[in-house]
């Protein structure tokens, strides 16, 4: 039972800054590619960024290059996004996912977090 669960979203100003949080449990942390995707309101659900199982290759929409990046910390179980320069399109709910694929987290992916909600102010 693969389970995770996304923190560190809220509300910031243009040009701010914000980093989430996923842990995941049930199953082998580094064995998962992991990923982070957003929909906001009214719209399809877009790719943002992924990160494969040993950190070494990473992947960004093209809207958040430069601005954002993925990590991760296996011996904390833990990915992080770090979020700059934040612009008001960016506002949505974020989601964490995993997958045993790092390709396949481009556009989908076997298991979700419940999101948590990123707001930017104009």
């Amino acid at each position: 039972q693969v389970q995770l669960v996304e923190s560190g979203g809220g509300l910031v100003q243009a040009g701010g800054s914000l980093r989430l949080s996923c842990g995941l449990s049930g199953r082998t942390f580094s064995n998962y590619a992991m990923g982070w995707f957003r929909q906001a309101p009214g719209k399809e659900r877009e790719f943002v960024a992924a990160i494969s199982r040993n950190g070494g290759t990473t992947y960004y929409v093209d809207s958040v290059k430069g601005r954002f990046t993925i990590s991760r910390d296996n011996a904390k179980n833990t990915m992080y996004l770090q979020m700059n320069s934040l612009k008001p399109e960016d506002t949505a709910v974020y989601y964490c996912a995993a997958d045993t694929s790092t390709r396949q987290l481009s556009s989908t992916a076997n298991y979700w977090g419940q999101g948590t909600q990123v707001t930017v102010s104009s």
